[in-house]
């Protein structure tokens, strides 16, 4: 269901803040008041889930946000300064010595907030990879088109909001048949067939970007959204399955971390390649190269899942 709720969400928030943005465009950073509002007061009427005292990765954080901040530095950085720039290149090291101090820290404590065992079942480490796959061809290519809609071909945020609308309302279908599709096949299939229709929607958006035709941005964006709600519910149960009961929320915010991760470089990095108005086709058309060059990766890799998720993984298997 919450696959559901996010696509709802991707049909209502691009067009709701292409609305307010008309008005003043302040007012879409007040699109989540009213709704964290309802939130919280439905909150009050859910039963209390069981706990477990649980200690805080206060190392394994910082080095965390030090590979983060490092990473997406100097991904976007790069652009204006050079990757030559010693300011970029020490953006680099200081992000990679990040991750090693990250890794070392989670083979040693105790509690450490990403466990290393959980990468030793295939099903989570391909899981991740589609995650974050996913996640760089969506989010990224949403980034790019809504300033290729409003700066190059001139739409109003409104009408450029609009045009994200039939392929948030194809992802709501596409949620609700993954499971279908999933029970009767495996997760394998509609994984795999997913990413590849994601894979079509952004070569034709490579193919079509330079007719500057909003209707041939809809026909690529409703590929790319239908590919993408159809491979995400199984590769979040595939999550779910390679880890023990215990472990599954540790799992779930992993896998939502690799997500946002994607989707944080793939802004980086294609805010840099279409920075140059005078180029801006070229750097769309290079930007969703890289992002379906990744899904296809991630596409390939999905082979190896398992046709029938396990519903028991053992502790081995982690």
């Amino acid at each position: 269901m919450w696959a559901v709720g996010g696509a709802v969400a991707g049909a209502v928030g691009p067009v709701l803040g292409g609305a307010l943005t008309t008005l003043d465009w302040r007012l879409v950073f007040a699109i989540n008041l009213p709704v964290g509002v309802v939130m919280l007061a439905l909150l009050a009427s859910v039963a209390k889930s069981p706990v477990r005292p649980s200690h805080f990765d206060w190392a394994g954080q910082a080095a965390a946000i030090v590979t983060l901040v490092g990473l997406v530095f100097g991904l976007i950085e790069g652009g204006s300064l050079g990757f030559d720039s010693p300011a970029v290149i020490a953006s680099f090291v200081v992000g990679a010595a990040g991750l090693v101090a990250f890794l070392v820290v989670q083979a040693r404590v105790r509690h450490p907030m990403m466990p290393l065992p959980l990468f030793r079942s295939s099903g989570m480490r391909v899981s991740l990879a589609v995650g974050f796959a996913f996640m760089v061809g969506n989010f990224g290519t949403v980034f790019v088109l809504s300033l290729f809609l409003q700066q190059h071909l001139g739409l109003s945020p409104l009408l450029a909001g609009l045009v994200f609308l039939p392929s948030a309302a194809v992802s709501v279908v596409g949620n609700i048949i993954s499971g279908t599709l999933a029970n009767r096949f495996g997760p394998r299939i509609p994984v795999v067939f997913g990413l590849l229709t994601m894979v079509l929607g952004l070569i034709s958006q490579i193919v079509t970007a330079p007719l500057g035709d909003p209707w041939l941005v809809i026909i690529g964006s409703i590929l790319t959204g239908a590919g993408g709600s159809v491979a995400m519910p199984p590769v979040t149960s595939v999550v779910l399955a390679s880890v023990p009961a215990d472990r599954a929320g540790t799992a779930s915010a992993v896998f939502n971390t690799f997500r946002q991760v994607g989707g944080a470089v793939a802004i980086a990095v294609f805010g840099v390649l279409i920075a140059d108005r005078t180029h801006f086709v070229t750097g769309l058309q290079i930007s969703f190269v890289l992002a379906g060059a990744v899904v296809l990766a991630a596409a390939i890799a999905s082979i190896l899942l398992r046709t029938t998720p396990s519903t028991a993984p053992s502790r081995e298997s982690t």
